[in-house]
């Protein structure tokens, strides 16, 4: 609101929220600018129905508790009240007085602006009159088909991207300055959108925002709203996507949060077999209660329509689908059918993803879920969940340990690294390899790798090779990209001075040229779920631990086949099946120097010969170097 307008809550918004259909609550609910009989002020509103009494407290009036008592309005719960003079700036907290006596401070669970940690007051803002300039990609968004889009995230932290050494606010860079470094790095490496990691408001750094407090409030670790704002101004307007991680699976305890919110369990569910994670010491939202689907999903909508987020990404959404999820018998409530579906939290999925896909086309919403739930991309009609796309946690768990192996075992798992393939068309999928993958000792993506320090980063050339050239959308986090060799903490700046190495810049320029690749040839994405994209050429070869695949455009035209050699060992005169008699141009070799590689050369163009292989008439011959990959055009 500006604040020129007065605010305030009618019964049809009261009926809307009761029956969780009021998508704009968040302009109604929290604190907003208005204006009452010419007086300038804040009309303030919250929703506590087990409330005793409920008082707005704040810098304005000292943090006196008598002053400023909220009226209830109907039978919904929601008090409200209009405070003249309050500002933009002024800090406050609703006290609410339980029932049994209790007094709770608690932050607005509206709020869209927060002091900073360790403080948790609220922070009267407005949101209005930012100037976006984004027309073009906003409206180039709503045409666009994502499946047949290229995809090539960056997941990223800003509090731990870069820092500058030494400076006020600990360094970290505000949302403006990143926006500035970031447009810069993301355009340099062919990146087409940045996932950020923990922007909702958060207490604890160690959580890194999966511990949220503040819903509807960036994190003021890094500026205000509106320098949020800038942020995603200056992504669109380079071309650049921006997902959110996003949270609806659970929240904390913390005195000031949702937990308890009035006195009771209002936001989670009562029975704390339904209602708490044993294992994250987390509370559990309470998916059959309108006005929390409300909550929810009107936040998912906020971000999308007041900051213009072009997708979510969906924490921990197995935790959600399963009643059992991390539990142990007699920790959990079975479904009316006995059985560990959590049937509510389904329906809000189906009800979430509707409204979202249907009325932003073009925007994402992406299901981190480790199962093999069925459908989680499919329409609802078909009983899918209806998600945009879902990460393939089954395809990072086998390249992650496949790659782990000493190659002298790794023909012994040779087909954890076609398995996907055998699925691939079930879903949507995004491969990820993110920040999960590089904490609590699991070690580096470049020191998981086997072999001496020239060998590890030759691995891992390869591995991405792989899963550059595989079916699915793409995802690396922060780090992965130079071969960052420490494991990740939110607690410092990445390893940059590791660039000053040959190997690591080289692994830089390496994934740079693959993502260049990515997003020159069509074939590479535009058929991702289907084998029309995709066709293996050497899935079997476990002897020699090699594969090739070609990846096929629906024009067939400027389609590639990837070869890559998972050994120490030089393949001699390897030779590969190809579909047609024509000359095959090489485009990539991970072994060049410029890449940290030994520079040992692969023919840049081979003409195919009748000669049978691989089930095909005619193949291709060369030397095929250790721990390489090499990719050809024809």
């Amino acid at each position: 609101m500006s604040g020129q307008e007065k605010v305030f809550i009618s019964e049809t918004d009261q009926y809307l929220f009761a029956k969780g259909t009021h998508y704009d609550i968040y302009k109604k609910l929290g604190a907003h600018l208005s204006v009452e009989d010419g007086k300038k002020g804040v009309f303030f509103a919250v929703w506590a129905p087990n409330a005793e009494t409920v008082h707005v407290i704040g810098s304005f009036n000292n943090w006196n508790e008598e002053e400023h008592e909220l009226e209830k309005i109907g039978p919904g719960g929601i008090y409200t009240r209009f405070v003249p003079d309050v500002k933009e700036g002024d800090l406050y907290k609703f006290l609410i007085k339980a029932k049994d006596g209790r007094k709770l401070y608690k932050a607005d669970p509206f709020a869209n602006y927060a002091q900073k940690r360790p403080e948790t007051a609220s922070v009267v803002t407005d949101l209005s009159g930012m100037k976006w300039t984004d027309e073009e990609w906003m409206n180039a968004r709503r045409r666009k088909d994502m499946n047949a889009e290229p995809i090539a995230i960056y997941e990223c932290h800003i509090g731990s991207w870069m820092r500058h050494p030494g400076r006020e606010n600990e360094g970290f860079y505000t949302y403006r300055e990143f926006a500035d470094a970031l447009v810069k790095y993301l355009k340099k490496m062919h990146f087409t959108h940045v996932e950020l990691m923990g922007i909702a408001e958060h207490p604890y750094d160690g959580s890194w925002g999966y511990q949220v407090t503040g819903y509807y409030a960036p994190t003021s670790r890094y500026g205000e709203p509106k320098d949020f704002m800038y942020l995603i101004d200056t992504l669109h307007k380079n071309k650049i996507g921006v997902i959110l991680d996003w949270v609806p699976a659970h929240f904390p305890r913390d005195a000031h949060g949702l937990a308890d919110f009035d006195g009771c369990a209002l936001f989670e569910h009562p029975d704390p077999r339904i209602g708490e994670h044993p294992d994250w010491g987390t509370k559990i939202f309470n998916y059959g209660k309108t006005e929390v689907v409300n909550f929810l999903i009107a936040n998912a909508l906020f971000w999308i329509k007041e900051f213009h987020v072009d997708g979510l990404r969906v924490d921990a959404v197995a935790s959600m689908l399963y009643l059992d999820y991390g539990k142990q018998d007699g920790q959990w409530v079975a479904n009316r059918y006995g059985e560990n579906k959590n049937l509510e939290a389904i329906e809000f999925f189906k009800h979430m993803n509707s409204v979202i896909r249907g009325t932003f086309p073009g925007v994402l919403t992406i299901a981190e879920e480790s199962t093999a739930w069925p459908k989680v991309t499919g329409p609802i009609e078909e009983e899918g969940l209806f998600f945009s796309f879902k990460w393939n946690m089954g395809w990072m768990h086998d390249f992650c340990e496949y790659m782990k192996l000493d190659p002298l075992f790794r023909k012994g798992n040779h087909y954890a690294m076609t398995f996907a393939m055998s699925y691939n068309d079930s879903e949507n999928y995004i491969l990820p390899l993110s920040h999960d993958e590089v904490v609590h000792l699991k070690c580096s993506m470049v020191n998981k790798m086997p072999g001496y320090q020239k060998d590890k980063y030759a691995n891992l050339r390869t591995g991405y090779t792989y899963m550059i050239g595989h079916e699915g959308k793409k995802l690396l986090f922060m780090g992965q990209e130079f071969g960052q060799e420490r494991e990740w903490s939110e607690e410092r700046e990445l390893d940059w001075f590791l660039l000053d190495e040959e190997l690591n810049l080289g692994m830089q320029n390496f994934v740079k040229e693959l993502l260049r690749i990515y997003r020159k040839y069509p074939c590479m994405y535009e058929i991702d779920n289907s084998w029309e994209g995709f066709e293996w050429v050497k899935a079997d070869d476990m002897e020699q631990s090699t594969y090739a695949f070609i990846r096929k455009s629906p024009s067939d035209k400027r389609n590639l086949l990837f070869v890559m050699n998972m050994t120490p060992m030089e393949r001699k005169d390897y030779r590969v099946g190809v579909p047609k008699k024509k000359k095959y141009k090489l485009i990539l070799n991970s072994d060049e120097t410029r890449f940290g590689g030994f520079g040992r050369g692969i023919q840049l163009s081979v003409s195919a010969e009748k000669i049978p292989c691989d089930y095909r008439d005619y193949s291709i011959n060369f030397d095929l170097p250790p721990y390489t990959s090499a990719v050809f055009q024809f």
